[in-house]
């Protein structure tokens, strides 16, 4: 128990851990929609999108998540004019995007003196560095995230399940789907300064998916994410200290873990109770 007391003493561990978890919250509200819907390669687009948002801002002297949210709108937005405008499929379009937007982060950085160590932190986030500054941004975008999942559950839940009925319902599936990227880009703003970039898809994807394998209604799923997520930020936090890993990456590689293992033990307590019934079964009366 000191060990884990002792992981958490630092200022900078404690500010560690309140940034995790602030980010935990937000990717886990939009990461069950992602999941639900299969929207995971777009997630995937969209973390690596917004690395020219954060260049430029790094470059010019003003806030990352500021850059980092434009940059999530602007690919937001061309993903949805390439679908709609083109016979492209959406697939194709996120891809090509996604390779431009990152291509186009990358050369925007090389142009940066020290191009290494601003690589390295763009693409694999400081969770030991987050500042009392970057947790208020953080936390104003997850209460924003939080708001619009209440307001807009019911459209959601449509635009999830059933688009159609979701048009016949007058809930425009249209506004909807443009709010849901928005929230996405929200979550990726509030998490990549903690995991990076390349890193945030793990909590954006892992703890949603590991949920939605013990829950079924969509509340359950969040609620269950948020715990999981909340678990890969302490233990990952914890091995990164006493163990000296990278920390982002430790929590991301945790919360990827952790689908695996419940997986893994789900498929062994159905394997168990199929036997058990089959064993009774051939008990004669």
């Amino acid at each position: 128990m000191d060990l884990f007391f002792e992981a958490f003493e630092p200022d900078f561990m404690r500010r560690a851990l309140l940034g995790g978890l602030v980010a935990v919250v937000a990717t886990s509200l939009v990461g069950t929609w992602v999941v639900l819907r299969g929207l995971a390669f777009l997630g995937d687009a969209l973390a690596h999108g917004v690395i020219p948002g954060i260049a430029l801002a790094v470059l010019w002297g003003f806030s990352p998540i500021i850059g980092a949210f434009v940059a999530a709108l602007v690919m937001s937005g061309l993903v949805t004019v390439v679908s709609s405008r083109t016979a492209v499929r959406e697939d194709t379009g996120i891809g090509l995007l996604f390779v431009g937007m990152l291509s186009l982060g990358i050369v925007i950085v090389s142009r940066a003196q020290s191009f290494a160590t601003e690589v390295t932190s763009l693409l694999f986030g400081d969770v030991l560095g987050v500042t009392a500054d970057d947790i208020r941004g953080q936390s104003i975008a997850t209460a924003i995230v939080v708001v619009v999942t209440i307001v807009l559950y019911r459209p959601f839940l449509a635009l999830t399940f059933n688009r159609d009925k979701a048009q016949t319902l007058g809930m425009r599936p249209g506004l909807s789907q443009a709010a849901l990227l928005a929230m996405l880009a929200l979550s990726i703003v509030a998490s990549f300064q903690a995991i990076g970039t390349l890193l945030v898809f793990g909590l954006l994807v892992g703890p949603p998916a590991t949920a939605s394998l013990l829950a079924r209604r969509v509340p359950s799923i969040m609620l269950a994410s948020i715990g999981f997520g909340a678990v890969a930020v302490i233990a990952g936090l914890q091995i990164s200290f006493h163990h000296g890993t990278a920390g982002g990456a430790t929590i991301a590689g945790l919360s990827v873990a952790q689908f695996f293992i419940v997986l893994a033990c789900r498929e062994l307590i159905t394997l168990t109770t199929d036997r058990s019934r089959h064993a009774s079964g051939a008990v004669p009366a």
